[in-house]
């Protein structure tokens, strides 16, 4: 979908389908401008009892010669409420009203009190993401009729130029929706490693991919212990971006990428889900999306380091013990007392990995654990970092990606729970404060005086409903907070 501004008025504006959010007792002119529009249309928001309640959506089929054909009357409630949030969760609300017709979706929302070239981008990318559908495995997908231009109208000109990026930054989306939503058998490690090529070959960018023997020589034998139980070899996967002219600042993204997680011998039961575990790579597919849009927008000064260690956590003779002792390629000692955390061991090595590319800082995003849900739910991704910089930063930019991100404690005491008898750390701590001890069982591997962040996002990869611009299903969380956080690092 195409967005652009149009600078014509209510009265004039000629596309197919228009949306109009209303703030419960507005008393600006966008309520009786509508009603000099359309005649007759407060009469019949009477009759639907439309109080501007947020939530409130009320579509009317029009037959006009002229002007749109059909009208759609958002309510958006208390004017103190109305967040940039609230705002993206309207375009993409009107966006799916408009689902069944073609051509031009004009949409006109109350943009005063936001800063025009944020509020332009977050209503496009709402507006293209609510409209997203993978209909990739059906036999015979459905026919879709949706507008192919979007305009957003009332906004000043030099919102125009935040526009530019909002292509880039849905491919990535879109990008991560489709790998974290496709089965195990498709989306597999060679897979991954092949969309990497894939991005290196479009868009300019150098790749790596180390084989079995490769990471044999390097001594991850932290990742490698996951990936043994497999019958598929892992890969791990290195792509830069790299700048034209001086590079002022070097940043690495580090993806989990378990294309299939059992649990190993710990094996997934009950409640575990096991049949949702090809999103256990919701990591990786949240830095390849991320890849994606940095290559196309080509952020100056900055190189970006994307690792990702993939592979798949399974069960075979050869799998993994609970109990056996693997060494990382920093040479420390792990004591595997749950084969089902398995995400934490891939992590170590490619941390190590990042950390050799002598980056500025180092964030890193996971599935990581259950605790985190169970802490946050669905809608908060929680975050730790050793730098108050790089927490700040990834903050601001989750806020404006509108992507729920909570800071959560460092605390270093609960690393008592990660110490083995026998080795020199355990791979799991007690249960209270697991996505605390997950945490830091990370943060060693991160090497000293390097700026780093672990983003657990095992709540907010999936969507069983669809919230706001994200459908049900795969969510691509991550990617635009990452986007906006190594773009905002640019010079």
């Amino acid at each position: 979908m195409r967005p652009s501004l149009s600078s014509a008025a209510l009265q004039d504006w000629s596309g197919d389908v228009l949306v109009v959010g209303l703030l419960k007792d507005d008393a600006s002119d966008s309520r009786s401008n509508l009603e000099q529009r359309f005649n007759g249309l407060g009469s019949a928001l009477e009759q639907q009892e439309f109080k501007a309640k947020s939530g409130e959506q009320v579509v009317f089929n029009l037959l006009a010669d002229q002007g749109p054909r059909r009208l759609v009357v958002l309510g958006l409630g208390e004017p103190e409420s109305f967040t940039l949030n609230w705002l993206r969760n309207a375009a993409a609300k009107g966006a799916k009203a408009s689902s069944g017709c073609t051509g031009t979706l004009g949409l006109m929302l109350p943009w005063d009190g936001f800063e025009p070239a944020a509020a332009a981008a977050a209503a496009a990318e709402a507006v293209r993401l609510a409209l997203y559908a993978d209909q990739r495995f059906r036999k015979e997908p459905e026919p879709r009729r949706m507008p192919g231009n979007l305009e957003l109208i009332g906004l000043p000109s030099a919102a125009e130029t935040s526009l530019a990026s909002v292509d880039a930054d849905c491919a990535g989306v879109e990008l991560a929706r489709q790998l974290v939503a496709a089965p195990p058998n498709e989306v597999t490690p060679k897979v991954l490693a092949d969309t990497a090529e894939q991005l290196a070959k479009d868009h300019n960018l150098e790749l790596t991919v180390l084989e079995r023997s490769d990471c044999e020589a390097r001594g991850m034998g932290a990742y490698l212990s996951v990936s043994q139980g497999s019958d598929l070899d892992p890969k791990f996967i290195h792509l830069i971006y790299r700048p034209a002219g001086e590079v002022k600042r070097r940043l690495a993204l580090v993806g989990k990428g378990l294309t299939f997680d059992s649990g190993g011998y710990n094996l997934k039961v009950g409640a575990a889900q096991i049949d949702m575990m090809k999103f256990d790579m919701g990591g990786s597919a949240a830095v390849l999306g991320a890849m994606r849009s940095i290559a196309e927008r080509r952020p100056a000064g900055v190189e970006v380091h994307m690792v990702v260690a993939a592979c798949e956590n399974m069960i075979n003779g050869s799998a993994v013990h609970p109990g056996d002792i693997v060494t990382a390629s920093d040479g420390t000692s792990i004591e595997i007392n749950n084969t089902d955390a398995e995400g934490r061991l891939t992590l170590a090595d490619a941390l190590l990995f990042a950390c050799e590319q002598q980056p500025d800082a180092v964030v890193d995003l996971a599935t990581l654990t259950g605790a985190c849900v169970i802490a946050l739910g669905d809608e908060m991704a929680g975050f730790w970092s050793n730098d108050e910089a790089l927490a700040e930063g990834l903050q601001g930019a989750a806020e404006t990606a509108c992507e729920g991100l909570w800071r959560m404690p460092l605390r270093q005491s609960y690393k008592e729970g990660l110490k083995s008898k026998l080795a020199d750390l355990k791979n799991t701590g007690p249960r209270p404060g697991g996505s605390i001890t997950a945490a830091l069982f990370l943060q060693h591997f991160v090497a000293k005086g390097t700026a780093w962040a672990h983003i657990d996002i095992a709540g907010t990869v999936w969507s069983d409903k669809g919230r706001g611009a994200d459908p049900a299903g795969a969510t691509g969380y991550g990617v635009r907070t990452l986007v906006n956080w190594v773009c905002g690092q640019a010079s």
